[in-house]
């Protein structure tokens, strides 16, 4: 783990765990909602990385009844990086579960995640971490759709 004064400041900012972990619950909280299941934690692997680049972010669908496979077909640039993009983000969502953890904005349960987001009353939340926060909400009703875990690796081209 990096100490955080080695951290330049746009990576602390933008991967700090506890965004990461907002991130996560928010998005925990999308996939409940949608399947009345919890989150496979695997999945924030490939949440995180979905909704933290903004191209990808940009370029997500608006409906979750476009499936997965297709939106890939039709972005086949923000397929290739992915991996890449996933990759790298490896050890910040690992952070972000930890204090998601420690601080109560996740929870676990079993293979799964559970998420705890609560705004704090007159926190006026900037406008790219809304659209973060609403893409990430998006995308844990969008991936709730897909039955198998495995197959959302297997299209995006990375394994768990």
């Amino acid at each position: 783990m990096t100490l955080w004064t080695d951290r330049p400041p746009i990576v602390a900012a933008m991967l700090n765990p506890a965004l990461i972990a907002v991130i996560l619950a928010t998005a925990a909280d999308g996939y409940r909602k949608e399947s009345q299941r919890a989150l496979p934690w695997a999945l924030g692997f490939i949440i995180v990385p979905l909704v933290l680049h903004r191209g990808t972010r940009q370029a997500l669908p608006t409906s979750t009844r476009t499936h997965l496979a297709t939106w890939t077909s039709r972005n086949p640039l923000l397929r290739a990086g992915f991996p890449l993009r996933a990759l790298g983000l490896v050890e910040p969502v690992r952070e972000g579960v930890r204090f998601g953890l420690a601080h109560g904005v996740l929870t676990v349960e079993g293979d799964t995640l559970g998420g705890r987001t609560r705004r704090a009353r007159g926190f006026q939340m900037p406008d790219e971490l809304a659209d973060i926060l609403r893409r990430a909400n998006f995308v844990g009703r969008w991936l709730a759709k897909i039955d198998n875990t495995a197959t959302v690796f297997a299209v995006l081209g990375v394994t768990p």
